[in-house]
């Protein structure tokens, strides 16, 4: 088998390779660009496909370097949190509490229909956690911490099926979130608000882009980058275990704070540039690194399972996202996003909401409440629900 290694610059480039080929197949298939598919998806996708061609047939195999992909999706969160001022925290506050009651109780609906469905098929239980929240609310890094713990409790290949469950997940969350967020767009006739204060990141500005600015941006995001990553240790220390980049987006929410009270603007249009493209990277990158023969592993009532996961997913957007974060704009933006995250993770949200976003309008208020749950509390409250099915399965 002839297998490729690509150092960080032929990875960047092979992924901006598969974005350029995502945009190009968007354009040419009007059903992509009307349900708000990311291009990076398309691309990453495409090319993940050949890649288990490529394993199937024993013939290649491509090793991408990871590092730089770690680096952009730090990056993009860092700039999320540019747009958190106090008045957002303000108005969003009550907003975070709800949207995490709401997130929880997917969990829950995740592990029962999973464990439920393992025993209709005659599966270990266990393995109905490793198809449920375990994947999909929380993803690889869920999969690869509670795999082998469910192992460890008995049940044999728990591992492969959650990882491979989540990489199923990364795909379908991108994939439901559009049409749903359209349809309730054009049902109830959405708009954003425009003239609500919280809409800061995206204000008029009327200054052009230039190689000043963008430096400016740049020297903002890689600061508190820095220091996000100085403050993690620290943490760690005292017991405190977080994603890498919410440290570096909370600094930033502290320029951005510090900046208001002194009167002086950042430059929110290059800052949202840099963050753009630093998520369509890192997506690209993320998909295009798919090991899609692990899905295609799974048995066929797992396949059941993670079809039937994916229905209740885009029901749950639809009925109870949607009606309980208001029924608005900004609700059916955090809708396509929980579609991200509920099924994949949360740059899938963020791809989810950015892509819609930008062909309808901005949500301040959605960017800011949905990171926080999703990249944060969610992972309390999920590990809190898996070992408590996992418990109760192995008294």
């Amino acid at each position: 088998m002839l297998e490729l290694n690509f150092d960080m610059a032929q990875t960047i480039a092979f992924a901006v390779v598969l974005l350029l080929i995502g945009r190009v197949i968007k354009k040419w298939i009007p059903i992509l660009e009307r349900f708000f598919i990311p291009a990076p998806v398309i691309g990453g996708t495409l090319f993940s496909i050949i890649l288990l061609i490529g394993h199937q047939t024993e013939s290649f195999t491509i090793n991408f370097n990871g590092d730089i992909r770690v680096l952009l999706m730090t990056a993009f969160f860092t700039t999320i949190g540019f747009s958190a001022s106090l008045k957002i925290l303000k108005s969003g506050g009550i907003g975070v509490l709800i949207f995490l009651i709401v997130a929880t109780i997917l969990v829950i609906i995740q592990d029962v229909v999973g464990v439920s469905l393992a025993k209709v098929f005659g599966i270990d239980p266990l393995i109905g956690l490793a198809a449920g929240s375990i994947p999909l609310t929380g993803g690889h890094g869920t999969s690869g911490a509670f795999g082998p713990y469910l192992e460890d409790l008995g049940a044999t290949g728990a591992t492969v099926v959650a990882l491979a469950s989540a990489t199923y997940g990364l795909i379908a969350g991108c994939l439901i979130g559009g049409p749903i967020a359209r349809r309730l767009l054009n049902k109830y006739n959405l708009k954003p608000k425009v003239d609500d204060e919280s809409v800061n990141k995206l204000e008029e500005d009327t200054t052009p882009v230039g190689e000043k600015s963008i430096f400016q941006a740049i020297v903002y995001i890689s600061i508190s980058m820095g220091i996000g990553a100085f403050i993690n240790p620290f943490l760690k220390e005292w017991g405190i275990t977080l994603p890498a980049y919410i440290a570096c987006m909370f600094v930033a929410a502290i320029f951005r704070n510090i900046t208001d009270l002194m009167k002086k603007p950042l430059p929110f249009k290059e800052i949202e540039i840099v963050g753009n493209i630093s998520l369509a990277l890192f997506l690209s990158m993320a998909l295009m690194s798919l090991k899609l023969w692990e899905l295609a592993d799974l048995a066929g009532p797992l396949v059941v399972i993670l079809l039937i996961q994916t229905v209740i997913m885009a029901a749950y957007a639809y009925f109870v996202t949607f009606n309980v974060m208001g029924r608005d704009y900004d609700a059916a933006v955090m809708a396509t996003g929980h579609c991200g995250f509920g099924l994949g993770a949360s740059p899938n949200a963020i791809a989810n909401m950015e892509t819609f976003t930008t062909a309808n309008g901005p949500s301040p208020k959605a960017f800011f409440i949905l990171p926080i749950v999703a990249a944060l509390f969610i992972d309390f409250t999920n590990a809190a629900v898996i070992t408590t099915f996992a418990g109760f399965l192995t008294k």
